[in-house]
């Protein structure tokens, strides 16, 4: 059964924004999208670039990785550079005022 763990406010990621959370010891990237939060895990595979402060394509649900352009899905974590590599993904749940994800 999945665990849910909080790792935010709703209020701590404004719409267009990230923010990076340490989630038993992984670092996430959660993504608010014109109010639909998405998250995938915040290290790009072809150099370690932080996705998080990366550059998200709000219309094709998609974020660029800041270093070297490598761009991710962030519904399914699959990159358009690599088929068959993608970064893990995570279910996000809002309840009320918080940002949950399930582990």
């Amino acid at each position: 059964m999945a665990e849910l763990v909080k790792v935010a406010a709703v209020s701590d990621i404004p719409s267009g924004t990230a923010k990076v959370v340490d989630v038993k010891g992984e670092p996430v990237a959660v993504f608010n999208v014109k109010g639909k939060f998405l998250a995938i895990h915040n290290t790009c595979l072809h150099r370690g670039g932080p996705l998080g402060e990366g550059f998200v394509n709000d219309s094709e649900l998609t974020v660029e990785c800041p270093w070297h352009g490598w761009v991710y899905s962030l519904e399914s974590g699959e990159t358009t550079f690599n088929p068959g590599a993608k970064v893990k993904t995570y279910a996000v749940k809002v309840q009320g005022s918080d940002v949950f994800l399930e582990i």
